[in-house]
């Protein structure tokens, strides 16, 4: 069984920067037990210290700054030696929490992000239009690459149409 995390990060009360708690909680429910979906919102040590499991991939779903077009989505893959200058316990910048993990004596898995690049992160609760538009692609964009995982790492497993 491959074990993969998927991690909807980011702070609810700062507008678009709720949009991977929101993905996270619009996916279907999973029925493969290998498979955990969960919420960490602004908890960077909390994902860090379930970083520490044997995982064999991450992903990340989260608002992206200054990267595109508001509601514009990206896929890519993360690079897990991206170092932290500060660590701060609570951050939840994705270099923030490999170094934690790292400095736990863990190992970063490989990891995939589905970002959203965002319009607002004011000080409100909500998502803007361009991001909420966002949620229902981000969420096959999420199907398709735990997909891809599972099949790297059982490329002999058939999955059901």
């Amino acid at each position: 069984m491959t074990r993969v995390l998927i991690a909807g990060i980011g702070n609810i009360f700062l507008g678009d920067d709720g949009f991977g708690p929101e993905v996270v909680r619009r996916l279907p429910p999973l029925a493969d037990p290998a498979v955990r979906v969960t919420d960490y919102g602004i908890r960077g040590m909390h994902l860090a210290y379930d970083l520490l499991d044997d995982w064999d991939a991450l992903v990340l779903v989260d608002a992206l700054p200054d990267r595109g077009a508001p509601g514009e989505l990206r896929v890519f893959r993360a690079e897990p030696d991206t170092t932290a200058a500060g660590l701060d316990a609570h951050a939840m910048d994705p270099g923030a929490v490999f170094a934690a993990v790292r400095a736990l004596g863990g190992t970063v898995p490989p990891t995939v992000i589905v970002g959203c690049q965002v319009a607002s992160i004011a000080d409100g609760i909500g998502l803007t239009a361009p991001v909420v538009a966002a949620i229902e692609p981000a969420v096959t964009a999420v199907e398709s690459v735990l997909a891809d995982i599972q099949h790297s790492h059982n490329p002999g497993h058939r999955q059901e149409v």
